[in-house]
């Protein structure tokens, strides 16, 4: 192996390897509460897979104390308990986190910019960069080459000199 080699290595596999690593490191003092998205011990709040692995928060002794009340009668939990239990098991609720963003206005804002930047860089390049179109591009120019066509009898078979009748100088129906 290179000195190179060794050395990317070296700098590249910490890193990689703690990507990789699962279990209290990760999650900290929070609890394993289900399987989650695929197996892994992570949070993240979707629709799709409203369980995540692991609660929001790590266990503190209030969160505790409502843990063991919560086991008892909930009757007894008031609201602002249960939003806390809540909160201790989630980040957000349904609605908070499928709510509009509002990014298609900043994406849509810089269409706009891109597509009027690309108008002006092409009235730029018409006026001041592009030449004059070639004398060959005028109509008088083409008519004259397709008359040639029609004198050389090009393509004869399948092109536009199969479409000419030649006894009487013009287009065939």
């Amino acid at each position: 192996m290179s000195l190179v080699a060794i050395k990317t290595y070296a700098l590249v596999s910490p890193i990689s390897n703690a990507r990789t690593i699962y279990g209290r490191c990760r999650t900290g003092n929070r609890d394993l509460v289900g399987f989650g998205i695929n197996g892994c011990a992570n949070y993240k709040d979707d629709a799709h897979f409203p369980f995540p692995a692991v609660r929001f928060k790590e266990n503190t002794r209030d969160i505790c104390a409502l843990r063991e009340k919560e086991r008892g009668d909930w009757k007894l939990l008031c609201c602002e308990e249960k939003k806390a239990l809540y909160r201790a098991s989630f980040c957000q609720t349904f609605a908070e986190f499928q709510h509009p963003t509002g990014t298609w206005k900043f994406v849509l804002g810089g269409v706009f910019f891109m597509t009027s930047f690309a108008f002006w860089a092409a009235m730029y390049n018409h006026y001041y960069v592009a030449g004059p179109l070639p004398v060959s591009l005028s109509k008088a120019s083409q008519k004259a080459q397709l008359r040639r066509m029609f004198e050389i009898r090009a393509n004869p078979i399948d092109g536009i000199s199969s479409k000419w009748d030649y006894d009487n100088d013009r287009w065939k129906h």
